[in-house]
């Protein structure tokens, strides 16, 4: 039977951390967490990401009312977004005469790149013992994010990332049973439903239990009421950055 390590601990530990102390994180250590994310795997090496460390109060203030109110992202020690990039990549092939057409399949590589890399680095973080959060909110201004922190052509923030010292201790959320994700030969369409109610109960006890929590929910509850939220449109921006998505 297999044992789980260390690192497998910590993976196992994962919670996001959305107050943090005024510990700063420091350059050195950011370095050795990005270093981390270089090393994650990438398509055909093309390395379609980059990360803006955001240090600015005024950018910081600006990202954070953005990205609805999410104060931590004015108040964590270190703010980083994480864009997918093909400016660079066209670089590249450019100096050798080249050129390419930035298809939607280049875009699902760049976004595939920038989270492989991006999920390195939050392991790497908190195996310093650091705390992170993700944060998908910048998309709710994507073009004005973009603007603010001035992206070339061929380049979109894909989400932001908060990191620190955690100032508390948040409960673990559990997660969907491993049978509603992990399929065997083909997908598993018909057991879906039993899975998903069997993960409502243990979600139900989760949201009445965790510190502070009074609330009576169920996870299928919460995403039906996802659907509800307003749509995000990113085409106009994206075109607009140079990508395609014509086949």
């Amino acid at each position: 039977m297999a044992t789980a390590n260390e690192t497998i601990e910590r993976l196992l530990r994962h919670r996001s951390v959305r107050r943090f102390t005024d510990e700063p994180v420091g350059r050195e250590r950011l370095e050795l967490i990005i270093r981390s994310a270089q090393m994650a795997s990438t398509s055909s090496n093309m390395q379609a990401y980059s990360v803006i460390a955001v240090d600015d109060p005024d950018k910081r203030r600006q990202i954070a009312e953005w990205a609805g109110g999410q104060r931590h992202v004015e108040q964590a020690p270190v703010f980083l977004v994480w864009c997918a990039d093909l400016y660079r990549f066209g670089e590249a092939v450019r100096m050798h005469g080249g050129s390419f057409e930035p298809t939607l399949e280049y875009f699902i590589v760049s976004t595939v790149d920038a989270a492989l890399a991006a999920q390195n680095a939050a392991v790497a973080a908190e195996s310093l013992g650091l705390g992170i959060v993700y944060i998908g909110g910048i998309r709710n201004r994507l073009s004005d994010v973009a603007e603010l922190l001035q992206v070339p052509p061929l380049v979109y923030p894909v989400f932001g990332m908060c990191i620190g010292v955690p100032a508390d201790d948040p409960d673990i959320r559990p997660r969907l049973p491993l049978e509603a994700v992990l399929h065997r030969e083909a997908y598993d369409a018909a057991g879906q439903e039993a899975y998903i109610r069997r993960y409502d109960e243990t979600y139900r006890q989760y949201a009445a239990g965790r510190k502070g929590g009074t609330k009576q929910t169920t996870w299928s509850r919460d995403m039906e009421a996802r659907t509800r939220y307003p749509s995000r449109r990113h085409g106009e921006v994206l075109r607009r950055q140079g990508f395609r998505f014509e086949e």
